[in-house]
């Protein structure tokens, strides 16, 4: 049986404090340490705010569920700091099986639905990465030129930490790398990409009906994925 214990807050005072050119938080004057015990230290000062928030935002005991921010700066910290290279291999192997390559055959109304969703994407990064994703219809496997991992690789690779642990969120929650990158880059919105990705999902409620468990599942997902998004931006935010 799993245990609901929380430990209670203990702290009065919660401050942001620059460090050697980098934002840590201070509960009562004592660094916040992450949970393999390196120091939560963020290069954005905006991201340290939002994590600040998250420790002042505590009553009476603290609720990691509540601490988004928290737990993916401290995944940033403790490890992509050793494992950046599996987690690009692993995000790149979604490009290899990216949502938005893999077709309906039928019904027509489907079938143009995903074109019209899915089809700018493909686009899109053609014209900024010089890349185009193979699409087939069904769900055989379709293989991508080396080259275009390759590509979409290097761009994470581009990334810093802190932003790669909540890309890696925005992808893993999706299923589509192209449609993470599409919001990194802000050509379509979070919502937008959600969207986009429940595209299948939506055409067979408008048939069947809603299932409630689905339903509550995809708006926890929903709420998760926008708040990648937002971290995203966080890390990425030069103030």
């Amino acid at each position: 049986m799993m245990s609901d214990w929380k430990p209670k807050r203990f702290w009065k005072t919660v401050a942001v404090v620059e460090n050697d050119g980098e934002w840590a938080i201070q509960l009562d004057g004592r660094e916040v340490k992450t949970p393999a015990k390196a120091p939560l230290r963020l290069k954005s000062k905006r991201l340290a705010h939002a994590v600040a928030e998250e420790w002042e935002a505590q009553v009476e005991k603290v609720d990691p569920n509540t601490m988004p921010v928290t737990r993916s700066a401290n995944s940033a910290i403790d490890k992509l700091s050793v494992q950046r290279k599996e987690v690009v291999e692993l995000l790149a192997a979604y490009g290899e099986t990216d949502l938005l390559c893999y077709r309906a055959a039928s019904p027509q109304e489907l079938v143009e639905r995903q074109a019209s969703e899915w089809g700018p994407i493909i686009d899109w990064a053609q014209q900024s990465y010089g890349i185009r994703l193979a699409v087939g219809v069904g769900v055989m496997h379709v293989a991508q030129p080396k080259e275009t991992i390759a590509t979409l690789s290097k761009t994470m690779d581009q990334m810093d930490d802190f932003a790669l642990a909540a890309f890696h969120d925005l992808v893993c929650i999706s299923g589509s790398l192209l449609l993470a990158l599409a919001v990194a880059h802000r050509r379509i919105s979070a919502e937008q990409a959600w969207n986009a990705s429940r595209v299948d999902e939506s055409w067979q409620e408008e048939q069947w009906g809603v299932d409630e468990e689905a339903a509550d599942l995809a708006m926890r997902k929903n709420t998760d994925f926008l708040k990648a998004a937002e971290i995203y931006f966080l890390a990425n935010s030069s103030a």
